[in-house]
Parts: structure tokens; C-alpha cells; sequence
């Protein structure tokens, strides 16, 4: 074992690192000394500091480079690919956009990840037209930040949640989730895992129970559902069902769980929250059990 470890750091050392790699290092070193210098600029200013911190895989060279190092085993990973930043006493952004590495197949890989890319790159563009606005009409306070979450990489799943935090007087919080079976390389649907729409009514219910039951045990937790004896509800706003592609994801323990953005099912103080569906609730109408456990 010794030898072959020995063999891989010789490979690692011997790989060749390309000119553009060397100057992207170079060139972070001189811009870290400029960027001390630039804030101290800014400081008198009161203008933003933007920030751009670009991933390896940006480029094509460094990334062929990269790939070339040894490995024992091609592990799937997610890692920060790029981020977008902005910094100012009134104005602040921090957007980190995740990428998944190691996929075999390329096309869900590069589609996944281009997704990810889009979504930073509105965001930013739709802060920085917000920002501007509010420049133009006297000032104000603007926050963002954006970012990912996995929550669970086996030998079969990999799930990854993606949350954007939106900061303007209160904030909210929003939640994407992509779910991906690794051995036969596609992303799992929440109807994709049920015999028929069934499981609608069957998840909601159960939430709905579990809303109640939480309230009942305490009286600082607040759902919008209504129930005998309980808060009132505001009309409009009761929660009657999930969407057919509801927010989920499966766990490291194989069980599925749904997720709802702040705002969608309770007050804001009770954030974002999310409910774990015990298999048994739902075993008899999913399609197998090859996921949920």
C-alpha cells in the first residue's frame, strides 16, 4: 500500500502545471495586496466593493490540469464553482454557486451546473438593478446571499439543496433541491418516485396532522392550518395541499423529506421548515423501495 501511495505522488508531483495556472496564482497574490489597498479606498468613498471569485473550472486549461491528478476512486463531489460578492455599509451580497464534479453522465452534470450558474448570475444581475435603483433615489439597505447545502452523498444518493436569502427591512427565504440517483445517473422527481398522484393527499394529510400535533405540544409553534379549538386562520392562507413537485429531498437515512420555503406554511419566525415522512405513511404507493427506506 505504501508503494502504490508512493507512485500516486509521484504522479501528483510530475503532472505539469500549465502557464495560465501560474498566472492565476501569481495574479491572486498581487490582488490580494491591491485589494487592501482598494478597500482602504472605498472606506473613504462609501462606493461598493465587488468581488468576483472565479472557480478552477473556468477555465478549460486549469481544469484539464486539475483532472489529471490521481485518484483511488472517482467520487462524485459538489463544490463552490464560482462566487459573486458585493460589499458595502449599505448594500451587501454573497452568492456562491455550487457545481457538481464526477458524474458520468456529462449531460445532466453540465446541465446541472449551468443551472446553478444561471440562477447566480440573475440574481446578482437583478441585485445589482435593485442596488442602482435604490443609488438613484437617495439610498438604502439591500442584502443577499445565496448558497448550497448537500444533505446527502452515498453510494446511491446524492441531494443537494440550494437556499437564497433575500434581506430588504425582513427577509425571506427561499429552497431548491435536486436529488440524483449516482449509479444510474438521473434526477429523481418527486412524482417519479410514486405509483400514481395518490401520494398528494397522503403526504398532505399527514403533514397537515403533524402541523396540528406540533401546535398542540406548543404553543410557540404556529402552522397555518386550521383545527378545532386552534388559532384562526387568515383566509387564503390555510395550507391545504403540497404541489405535485413539492421541495424534497432524501436523507442519509432513506426516508423523504418535504421542505417548505418561509412564508409558504407558517409565520416568518418559524423559518423555513420541513417534514420527514415516516416510509410506512407512504409504502404502499411508491414504486419501489429502492430509495425511500
Amino acid at each position: 500500500m505504501d508503494k502504490k501511495l508512493e507512485q500516486l505522488k509521484k504522479q501528483y508531483m510530475d503532472i505539469p502545471i500549465p502557464n495560465e495556472l501560474d498566472f492565476v496564482v501569481k495574479k491572486a497574490l498581487n490582488q490580494r495586496k491591491r485589494r487592501k489597498r482598494l478597500l482602504k479606498c472605498l472606506a473613504g468613498t462609501g462606493a461598493a466593493a465587488i468581488v468576483f471569485v472565479i472557480g478552477i473550472n473556468s477555465s478549460p486549461t486549469i481544469a484539464n490540469a486539475f483532472s489529471k491528478v490521481p485518484v483511488v476512486a472517482n467520487i462524485v463531489k459538489v463544490f463552490t464553482f464560482r462566487e459573486f460578492k458585493i460589499e458595502d455599509k449599505n448594500y451587501h451580497a454573497d452568492l456562491k454557486v455550487p457545481a457538481v464534479a464526477n458524474l458520468e453522465n456529462k449531460s445532466l452534470e453540465n446541465g446541472l451546473n449551468q443551472k446553478y450558474l444561471e440562477e447566480n448570475k440573475k440574481l446578482y444581475a437583478d441585485f445589482k438593478a435593485q442596488m442602482d435603483s435604490l443609488e438613484k433615489n437617495g439610498g438604502g439597505h439591500l442584502g443577499i446571499d445565496s448558497g448550497y447545502q448537500v444533505k446527502t452523498n452515498n453510494e446511491k444518493i446524492l441531494s443537494i439543496s440550494r437556499y437564497v436569502v433575500n434581506t430588504v427591512g425582513s427577509s425571506s427565504t427561499t429552497l431548491k433541491f435536486d436529488t440524483i440517483d449516482k449509479q444510474k445517473q438521473i434526477l429523481i422527481t418527486l412524482p417519479s418516485l410514486f405509483k400514481d398522484d395518490s401520494y398528494i393527499a397522503v403526504i398532505s394529510n399527514y403533514i397537515k396532522e403533524q402541523m396540528i400535533r406540533q401546535m398542540k405540544a406548543d404553543p410557540e409553534k404556529v402552522y397555518w392550518v386550521s383545527y378545532p379549538g386552534g388559532p384562526e386562520v387568515i383566509p387564503g392562507m390555510e395550507f391545504k395541499s403540497i404541489a405535485k413537485n413539492q421541495n424534497f429531498y432524501i436523507n442519509k437515512d432513506g426516508k423523504l423529506v418535504i421542505s417548505f420555503n418561509k412564508y409558504d406554511v407558517a409565520p416568518g419566525y418559524m423559518g423555513t421548515v420541513e417534514f420527514t415522512i415516516p416510509t410506512d405513511v407512504i409504502s404502499n404507493i411508491l414504486v419501489s423501495n429502492e430509495y425511500i427506506k
